[in-house]
């Protein structure tokens, strides 16, 4: 059995999307971080992990671009999206009127604000770790709803209030495998780069940029992170189409490596369908 490491517990969306690639011959192995997933693949307790790494609606997963930047030399070999359908759970025979409290991953409750505002007023939000702890306290303590998973709720025995409780329709989250080494070109691929510059200094970005222009290289995502050494340093991460063999790829990357302190390719893998 191959193993891989997940943002546990199970019933998250993370395990939802770890299940969309196919069971046979997985050993899931739930992580309660993001930095276990990556420490277990590190150490070669697991194979690979499966990590949110961007939502639609809150943006970027930062823990995830700093494991994948400063902490840890593992690549994306894979990318999915997953459609993000949040529902009411709680424990059997509880109603709406009974709720008191709602617990949630802050993110998951954020992503719900208008329709809990409108249907549960009132009632305090507390944080958990993940909406899978979420739903299993909400099915342990009478009055508490948890903003989670359907999956979440078959696994422990919960009961699904409501579905479909996100004030966003089209909220969907990226996820990632993380593993080690560069996968094969396919011809419908994607490339993440870590880039970190010399110094900083005025037209930094505008000469980063210039080199994908000349290339004709379509980006797909920039971000400028810090690089936790001093205040005001940045580094980019930039997404972008096409594989680090494809030969206009592999030209603009050498001429920034003359320019920059380091390019690091965090992945270069399929595209998600």
């Amino acid at each position: 059995m191959t193993k891989r490491a997940f943002l546990g517990p199970a019933g998250t969306f993370t395990e939802e999307a770890l299940l969309s690639l196919g069971i046979d011959g997985i050993e899931p192995v739930p992580c309660a971080t993001i930095g276990e997933v990556f420490a277990a693949v590190t150490s070669g307790d697991a194979e690979s992990g499966v990590v949110p790494i961007e939502n639609s609606v809150e943006g970027s997963v930062n823990e995830t671009l700093d494991a994948l930047a400063f902490d840890h030399d593992l690549h994306v070999t894979a990318e999915l999206v997953r459609d993000i359908h949040h529902t009411l759970v709680v424990a059997p025979g509880i109603t709406l009127a009974d709720v008191t409290t709602v617990v949630s991953k802050p993110e998951a409750t954020a992503q719900c604000r208008d329709w809990l505002a409108k249907h549960l007023p009132g009632r305090p939000a507390i944080a958990a770790n993940s909406t899978a702890e979420a739903v299993q306290r909400a099915v342990a303590e009478r009055g508490v709803a948890a903003v989670g998973t359907a999956l979440a709720a078959r696994l422990n025995g919960g009961t699904v209030l409501h579905e479909a409780i996100g004030d966003y329709a089209g909220n969907q989250t990226r996820f990632v495998v993380i593993g080690r080494g560069i996968v094969e070109r396919t011809g419908h691929d994607k490339t993440s780069l870590a880039l970190f510059m010399q110094r900083n200094k005025p037209g930094a970005l505008l000469m980063i940029l210039s080199e994908f222009a000349y290339g004709q290289i379509d980006l797909t995502k920039i971000q400028s992170r810090p690089t936790k050494k001093q205040l005001g340093e940045y580094m980019f991460f930039v997404d972008l189409e096409g594989h680090v063999d494809d030969p206009h790829i592999a030209l603009a990357l050498e001429c920034l490596r003359l320019k920059l302190r380091e390019v690091k390719v965090i992945g270069s893998y399929p595209r998600a369908k």
